[in-house]
């Protein structure tokens, strides 16, 4: 048993040098190993750069080991299932965080866009040529950016109103003073009117009118007002048209007044052909200057009653007027007047 020992310890501290070496060797190339698969890589984040020792052989892992984590838009280049070597650079830009508002809604973004336009481009928000935006597309982003899109649209809306009717008013000298008659009802048109409406975010901000067109054109209401005026007389109003201040005097068919005597050719007949005739009750004779009353005309004469513009004389012009009577004793009695006398026709 001792001798058995004692063979062993000899063996041992005979292969000892052996077994050493053997496991220097190994030590050496596991370091060897160990510094061959480390790898010194560069890491710039939003322009600021470090260094970094690693073994790890792709971006993702070196990100991971190193704790720096990535947002969902931060982009990185090369990207994250690049391998990489010793010496290499990762970039990595930090998406910003910026204030969208559009289609009535509003929503935190995350974006790595140089300005308003490319953002909107990379959040595919399409606009149209109406829409408002503020700040411009050309704004910088920044942290904070608030960025506002109103929706403008605009289209042309048609109404139909009514076209009002306008009143008429005519002079009837058929009717009396003060007295309105209607002749035609009035009836109101149609017309289109377009208008173009604009929108912002649905809403509407204006409304201005572009055209309009007439569909049915209005019929005017037409409504007579009397001209006729009354003169009050015991037995009624009678209506006149016009009054006139006139120097009246009296005649009779004598040979004095006329030039004639019964049986001579004319005698009692009136310039219009008719016969003289003083009617109390009715239209007796007169004779006017046709220039202002015309033959025919109807009259009414204050003191005197009606009668019948139908004879003339020499010595009648102008506002003159000269009554028939049937004997020299009422003409004698009426001599020289200033009478209103009334055109009644």
């Amino acid at each position: 048993m001792l001798q058995k020992i004692t063979s062993d310890i000899k063996t041992y501290f005979s292969n000892g040098p052996k077994i050493l070496f053997l496991f220097g060797l190994v030590l050496i190339c596991t370091l060897i190993g160990m510094f061959t698969m480390q790898k010194s890589v560069n890491i710039v984040v939003d322009g600021k750069e470090i260094s970094v020792m690693t073994y790890k052989n792709d971006v993702k892992d070196v990100l991971e080991k190193n704790n720096i984590a990535l947002g969902p838009k931060d982009i990185v280049e090369p990207d994250l299932k690049s391998k990489i070597k010793s010496g290499d650079t990762i970039k990595i830009e930090r998406a910003i965080n910026i204030q969208l508002q559009v289609d009535g809604k509003s929503k935190n973004v995350a974006t790595t866009a140089d300005n308003v336009k490319e953002m909107l481009s990379q959040e595919g928000v399409k606009l149209s040529q109406e829409d408002k935006i503020s700040p411009s597309m050309e704004e910088t982003i920044r942290e904070g950016l608030k960025v506002k899109i109103v929706r403008v649209n605009s289209k042309i809306e048609k109404k139909v109103e009514p076209l009002e009717f306008t009143t008429v008013v005519k002079k009837d000298s058929n009717l009396k003073e003060g007295y309105k008659k209607v002749v035609q009802d009035g009836t109101a048109g149609q017309k289109e009117i377009q208008y173009k409406v604009v929108y912002e975010n649905g809403k509407e901000v204006s409304r201005q009118m572009v055209n309009q067109t007439v569909i049915q054109q209005p019929k005017d209401k037409i409504i007579a007002m009397g001209t006729m005026k009354t003169v009050r007389l015991s037995r009624g109003d009678t209506s006149y048209l016009r009054k006139i201040r006139m120097r009246a005097t009296a005649y009779t068919s004598s040979f004095k007044d006329t030039g004639k005597r019964p049986g001579d050719r004319g005698f009692g007949v009136t310039a219009s052909g008719t016969r003289t005739k003083r009617t109390s009750g009715g239209y007796s004779t007169v004779a006017v200057d046709p220039s202002v009353i015309p033959l025919g005309t109807k009259l009414y004469i204050e003191g005197y009653g009606y009668a019948i513009a139908e004879d003339t004389g020499g010595a009648i012009k102008g506002n003159r007027i000269d009554l028939y009577f049937n004997s020299d004793s009422e003409v004698h009695n009426f001599g020289v007047r200033y009478l209103n006398v009334y055109i009644v026709q």
